[in-house]
C-alpha cells in the first residue's frame, strides 16, 4: 500500500514538474507595439466620401529576442497593414466580423512579409488593441 502511495505521489510530482517547464517554455513569448498609432482612410458607400480608421497593433512573437528584428522592419510592416485597411469597404471596417477578417489577413500578410526577409516565423499573433472609425 505504501509503495503504490509512493508511485503515484512520484509520479504526480513528474506530472506537475512536467507542465511547469512547458509554461516556463511558453514564457519567451514577446510583445511589439507600434507606435504611433496606425490611421488610414477607407472606402466609404459609393465611393462618395472616405472614411478613417484608427488602430493601436500588437505583435505577439515567438521570441522575445525578435523584438530587434521586428524594429527594424517596422516601415514595411506599417506599410502593409496601411495597404490592408485603405483597401477595406465600410461594411467590413464597421462590422465585427470584418475586422475579425482584416486582423487575420493582417497575421497572414505579416507573417509572410518577415518569413521572407528573414527566414524565420517572428509573429504568433496580430492583435487590435484599440479600433476606432467614423
Amino acid at each position: 500500500m505504501k509503495k503504490s502511495l509512493l508511485s503515484i505521489y512520484l509520479i504526480s510530482m513528474l506530472l506537475v514538474s512536467a507542465t511547469s517547464w512547458s509554461v516556463r517554455a511558453e514564457s519567451n513569448v514577446g510583445y511589439f507595439g507600434f507606435e504611433p498609432d496606425i490611421i488610414t482612410n477607407y472606402i466609404g458607400q459609393g465611393n462618395k466620401k472616405l472614411g478613417y480608421v484608427r488602430i493601436t497593433v500588437d505583435l505577439m512573437l515567438n521570441d522575445l529576442s525578435d523584438i530587434a528584428i521586428v524594429e527594424h522592419h517596422t516601415p514595411l510592416l506599417r506599410d502593409a497593414i496601411v495597404e490592408i485597411l485603405s483597401k477595406e469597404p465600410e461594411e467590413n471596417i464597421k462590422s465585427l466580423t470584418g475586422r475579425e477578417e482584416i486582423r487575420k489577413r493582417c497575421t497572414e500578410k505579416l507573417k509572410a512579409l518577415l518569413k521572407q526577409e528573414t527566414g524565420q516565423e517572428i509573429v504568433r499573433e496580430v492583435l487590435f488593441t484599440k479600433y476606432l472609425y467614423h
